[in-house]
């Protein structure tokens, strides 16, 4: 089997498409590459938020499921998502951008060697930044060039994402044995996994809280986790193993953007394994284009004026702004 080369996107529950757009684009400096449809909910949009191109492994996307409950944070869980800025001095710009925008945050840290500052949104849901400064490993994306976070500062892809459990051996046997990821190191209550070429976009880290119940799902709260393959004969493989473990799994999934497979192999987590391509770029939306409109795969085109009316209009157009680049003293 090919390792898995790392994180592909994680995917979140938000309360507000509305207001999850304007932190991710005014506040995080993220671009947002795909407006469109949960294509297993129509009623719910789906966005995705990623670095300049919209590159396989730089994604965080969100559904906006309609009366959703406030997710439940405990145990069992794909607990936070990280991000990943190219030095330590991106690191103290964040933390004055977050003070100035009034954005919930913490100390800056450091956790396996690398400098961090967590924070939050309007939603609780948690986030970490993690530096890439002496770090190696897979390679991340470009930030987004027209955005407003100045291009040296900017957020370039997804870091290691946080597993919350109360069954750090099971955990284990899963990443290790079942995903073929490697133990690289434990601090405290906390262990760092990687997988492919390593590094921060390339890593699971385990949180163990054996004193707690179970978490419950909704708006503030992960929905799932994307692993990176590299195309359609990868998941093929990846359904061979799965079929050996006896584990149930969706089979595959053509997405459009990419081909998927979906899975559970620890309680409370659903797990995808996605290909990197064909990617956002297409005959709906050129670059400078991207997630200004209402994009549909070709199999949901026929129902635009069914599910134009059951969305509600989001405005994201961006191609006639101009922001400047936001140094903050």
């Amino acid at each position: 089997m090919k390792k898995l080369k790392g994180i592909h996107h994680v995917t979140a529950i938000t309360s507000s498409a509305e207001k999850i757009y304007d932190f991710f684009t005014n506040i995080l400096g993220l671009r947002l590459v795909k407006k469109t449809i949960n294509q297993d909910d129509i009623n719910t949009y789906h966005l995705f938020f990623a670095d300049d191109l919209g590159s396989a492994g730089t994604d965080m996307t969100f559904f906006d499921f309609n009366g959703a409950a406030e997710a439940v944070k405990r145990t069992n869980e794909i607990s936070k998502t990280s991000f990943r800025v190219p030095t330590n001095q991106a690191i103290d710009y964040w933390k004055k951008r977050f003070e100035k925008y009034k954005v919930i945050h913490f100390e800056i840290k450091e956790m396996f060697g690398r400098k961090t500052l967590e924070f939050r949104d309007f939603d609780d849901q948690e986030y970490v930044l993690f530096s890439d400064e002496n770090v190696s490993g897979i390679e991340s994306g470009i930030p987004w060039q027209k955005g407003p976070v100045p291009n040296e500062f900017g957020i370039t892809g997804l870091g290691p994402i946080f597993f919350r459990v109360n069954n750090l051996n099971l955990i284990d046997k899963v990443l290790k044995e079942f995903l073929l990821f490697e133990k690289i190191s434990v601090e405290d209550k906390f262990t760092l996994y990687e997988t492919g070429l390593g590094g921060n976009g390339a890593g699971v880290i385990v949180e163990f809280r054996p004193e707690l119940q179970n978490g419950r799902q909704g708006f503030g709260g992960i929905h799932h986790v994307a692993f990176r393959v590299e195309e359609k004969k990868d998941l093929e493989d990846w359904i061979q193993v799965l079929n050996k473990l006896r584990a149930p799994h969706s089979g595959h999934v053509d997405r459009f953007y990419f081909k998927s497979l979906y899975t559970r192999l620890y309680p409370g987590m659903l797990f995808e394994f996605a290909t990197e391509g064909p990617g956002f770029i297409d005959d709906e939306e050129d670059y400078e284009t991207l997630g200004e409109t209402l994009a549909l795969p070709p199999k949901f085109r026929g129902m635009r004026d069914e599910i134009e009316k059951l969305v509600r209009h989001i405005e994201t157009k961006r191609s006639d702004k101009i922001y400047d680049k936001e140094y903050i003293d």
